[in-house]
């Protein structure tokens, strides 16, 4: 996630993508171009995320971005385990609160971090209040100014690890702006405003608080240069508000919750000694809070019979000939390709059959009626897990009209063998829809379930999941099943062994590399290649 300045958190609108994994060269690591198909072509290199940096962070004039990926936040059971970790940020106004948060997102150097101010939760003022603001005799130094009960449910679901949405706040017209910001994915929440402790409640959502104290003549400086350059201020409005509201809201409602904080850090972002030490805690908060899901996933539900949940396509002579031609080392791509995306096929149309209809009468052109069946639901979207799972796509479209398509991207730490979640694009309201989350091979089930985990946390019914897969391995079945009992499981075939390595057997490959053509690499963790799986 990205570091960003208050009322422009590292979130992405409503539908639009939430980007956390670079590509470390300059090809396409999802592999969108299929390659041109021909028997002296050169297999095309792998590119992945995985090249080492140090930080790794990708720093641009606004904004700094975390390109490593966000680890498990769930149990095997599927549910959260461990809550985000949030640290308050108080202060006076202009005492370096966003620099000194900055500097702790930098110096912590873990992934998927949110900042999240307090000026985004400025209440809806009424007409009158509007008028009053104008004149600059509204007091937005005041309690009453913030709405606090959206401040606490905000923080409670980001700590819970559920994708929340932000009002933007428009300084210059003193009001909301119509689009609001949907943030989603936190290890670390830094809040950040000069209420930031003024509310009981919400003092009990921070594990840190600390308090930047600045002297009063750089906070009036400061603030002067914000107001007048970033908030289209004029300089007698900016000193008439700052006397009559700033210093006595400061005086009465902020410097007394000094008391409250953790950590005093004087002189703000030149305190350097003071964030090392802040950094040093939450790093060991952390690490009490880190997870191992793979291990759990192997050792579990061994020897249980395949769930209710799971639907396997029935293995007709044409079922059984497809996988003898796709399992066979031997077999061209091209081949490969073709009779893949035949079973493709045949899987979509098999899960959409499982979706709800209800019965409904037409008229047919003879004038008679017809006793039919209709889906019975708002909308279809798929999602598909990169890499293979975009290979599912086309034959989604085919048969589904208009069906809007998200992507998740999920690989695996080489030092932890952990699926990690890189990426992900989910259309608006997604929540409200039957999602067919696609990809081609689950082993053990990891990466499947951190991406069921993603659409739960974005609201969608579990009930209304469907998970595809070309071939299935008897450990990722129980593992997706144990973990979410209402996901539908749909595939064409269930092997029932994992190898050490956690590839299937007897298993049909690395179906990415096999498709796009693509050299074997030790570690990429889509379903298709463990210790992704």
């Amino acid at each position: 996630m990205a570091a960003t300045d208050p009322g422009e958190e590292q979130s992405a609108t409503e539908g639009a993508e939430i980007r956390v994994g670079t590509d470390c060269s300059s090809a396409d690591s999802n592999d969108r171009l299929l390659p041109g198909i021909g028997p002296k072509q050169a297999p095309r290199k792998r590119t992945t995320s995985q090249c080492k940096s140090e930080p790794p962070l990708l720093r641009t004039s606004k904004r700094t971005i975390y390109t490593a990926g966000r680890p498990p936040w769930y149990n095997e059971h599927g549910t959260q385990s461990k809550e985000a970790f949030v640290i308050g940020l108080g202060g006076g106004s202009a005492s370096g609160k966003t620099t000194v948060a900055r500097m702790i997102i930098e110096a912590l150097d873990v992934p998927w971090v949110v900042l999240l101010s307090l000026d985004s939760f400025y209440k809806v003022l009424t007409q009158e209040q509007q008028q009053q603001a104008a004149r600059n005799d509204f007091n937005f130094d005041h309690p009453d100014a913030f709405d606090f009960d959206l401040i606490i449910s905000t923080l409670k679901k980001l700590k819970q690890g559920k994708s929340v949405k932000i009002p933007v706040y428009d300084f210059s017209s003193h009001s909301r702006k119509k689009e609001w910001k949907t943030v989603y994915g936190a290890n670390v929440i830094i809040f950040e405003g000069i209420m930031a402790f003024a509310d009981p409640e919400l003092l009990k959502l921070l594990d840190m608080k600390i308090f930047v104290e600045m002297d009063s003549d750089i906070r009036l400086v400061r603030r002067l240069r914000r107001d007048i350059s970033e908030r289209g201020r004029d300089l007698e409005g900016v000193i008439k508000q700052y006397n009559k509201f700033v210093k006595p809201a400061f005086d009465q409602y902020i410097q007394p919750t000094m008391r409250v904080a953790d950590i005093v850090v004087p002189r703000g972002n030149g305190n350097t000694v003071a964030i090392h030490l802040i950094v040093q805690h939450v790093h060991s908060q952390l690490e009490e809070r880190e997870l191992s899901v793979r291990a759990a996933l192997a050792s579990a539900h061994q020897f249980q019979p395949l769930p209710r949940t799971l639907s396997v396509l029935k293995s007709t002579p044409q079922v059984r000939g497809m996988h003898t031609i796709i399992r066979n080392r031997e077999t061209s791509r091209d081949e490969f390709i073709f009779y893949s995306k035949r079973l493709m096929r045949l899987l979509i149309e098999h899960a959409l059959s499982l979706l709800p209809f209800r019965s409904c009468i037409v008229q047919t052109p003879q004038g008679q009626d017809y006793e039919g069946r209709l889906y019975h639901g708002k909308r279809i979207t798929g999602v598909s897990i990169l890499r293979a799972g975009e290979t599912m796509e086309p034959a989604l479209r085919a048969v589904c009209k208009d069906v809007r398509i998200g992507t998740i991207l999920i690989q695996t730490n080489p030092n932890t063998g952990e699926p990690e979640l890189h990426y992900l694009r989910l259309p608006k309201d997604i929540s409200e829809d039957h999602v067919i989350l696609m990809d081609c091979t689950v082993s053990t089930g990891a990466a499947a379930m951190m991406a069921v985990r993603v659409l739960l946390d974005h609201d969608v019914p579990e009930d209304k999941i469907f998970l595809l897969s070309l071939l299935m391995a008897e450990m990722g079945v129980h593992s997706v099943a144990y973990a979410f009992p209402q996901v539908k499981i749909i595939t064409t075939a269930v092997d029932k062994k994992v190898n050490d390595l956690f590839r299937i057997i007897p298993g049909i490959g690395n179906f990415g590399d096999r498709y796009f053509g693509t050299d074997a690499a030790v570690y990429w963790s889509d379903e298709e290649d463990p210790p992704g799986s």
